[in-house]
């Protein structure tokens, strides 16, 4: 874009500013891209949104993270990651993404708070958040006992008695992972069946066979019980014979009892937060995550909108980790780079006849 173009869209319709490239999120993949974005003169403006620093913030420990030998914890990590961003030249603000609208260049991306900017390119790594059950305990105890990744977390809770909760192929793999690290682990779900798939099933009936995994089904989690410092000590649980029992709890027959747990893992699935883009031309399958164009080449971030990008847990919705993450961070600025030097490339082919007849 030309620099009386982008003067022009920072006046037009009360904008707030014109920028290069927005990157909608603060956790890893959006600081990595951050980082890149900066390093290469790009100026990114990032608005964190409503989780600061995305899920890593809720783990207290962070051991998987190459580079650190004694661990670090999630905060620091992220706030670590932010001073680097800042440090080439990446703004960091306040704010939720509440549209973009890209039916025009540039974008024109609007806040919940009525604030409009719009922006050459824009880098999606807004994350997806944990589904939580909204029981007591839960704000607590989160990152204290209570986790939502076990590949993050497990290790922390050797020879613990740990319940996980879930029906589906998440917690079939969580709990199956678990047993690496477990006395005991108590697969809750609130029915009979499962809903994942026939391997995990059979996975985890070989588990409980070896006495790793115990089922309890037809049950829920109603409370969490512990504090901060010395983690979950037990959870209050409800059973009824025909299950969903919490939707039964005046019913005779629902039984209420606490249970003895060392931690408590989620995998009720995450909701990617893409409700922003919901109006625009981005693909996205019938959970909300972003369809990329990956392949083996440059672009694999490339959206089906030109000039917007995806990155990390709105795009992954298998590994989940911080450092696939920062990897899927990285190729957006690295893309969205290539994308903006070439709009750069066409406003200069635009300008030469120009220049041409004023010699003439």
């Amino acid at each position: 874009m030309t620099e009386d173009a982008s003067a022009d869209a920072a006046t037009d319709g009360g904008v707030v500013e014109h920028r290069k490239l927005i990157v909608a999120g603060t956790g890893i993949s959006g600081l990595t891209a951050a980082i890149y974005a900066a390093r290469s003169n790009n100026e990114p403006l990032v608005f964190e949104g409503t989780e600061p620093g995305g899920q890593l913030t809720l783990t207290t420990e962070v051991d998987n993270y190459p580079g650190f030998p004694e661990g670090i914890s999630g905060p620091e990590l992220v706030n670590n990651m932010k001073a680097q961003a800042k440090r080439f030249g990446a703004e960091v603000k306040n704010g939720v993404l509440k549209s973009v609208d890209d039916s025009s260049r540039p974008f024109r991306v609007e806040l919940t708070n009525g604030d409009v900017y719009t922006a050459d390119a824009v880098i999606a790594a807004s994350g997806a958040s944990a589904r939580t059950l909204g029981i007591p305990g839960e704000d607590d105890l989160m990152g204290y006992g209570l986790s939502t990744c076990a590949t993050c977390d497990g290790a922390f809770f050797r020879d613990e008695k740990i319940v996980v909760v879930g029906g589906g192929d998440a917690a079939m793999e969580e709990a199956n992972f678990l047993t690496k690290f477990a006395s005991t682990v108590y697969l809750v779900h609130r029915r009979e069946e499962f809903r994942a798939e026939d391997y995990w099933i059979d996975r985890v009936h070989e588990k409980v066979e070896s006495g790793d995994i115990e089922l309890m089904l037809n049950t829920e989690v109603t409370e969490l019980h512990g504090t901060p410092e010395d983690g979950v000590d037990h959870v209050t649980m409800v059973r009824h014979p025909e299950g969903h029992p919490t939707d039964k709890l005046d019913d005779p027959e629902t039984e209420e009892f606490e249970f003895d747990a060392g931690a408590v893992f989620y995998a009720i699935g995450h909701t990617p937060n893409t409700e922003y883009l919901k109006n625009t031309g981005v693909q996205m399958d019938d959970e909300g995550y972003l369809k990329t164009k990956g392949g083996f080449d440059g672009g694999q971030t490339a959206t089906d909108v030109e000039g917007l990008f995806g990155a990390g847990d709105v795009v992954d919705y298998h590994y989940q980790q911080a450092i696939t993450a920062g990897g899927m961070g990285c190729k957006a600025a690295i893309d969205a780079d290539d994308y903006l030097e070439s709009l750069e490339r066409a406003d200069a082919k635009q300008t030469e006849p120009a220049a041409a007849e004023s010699d003439d």
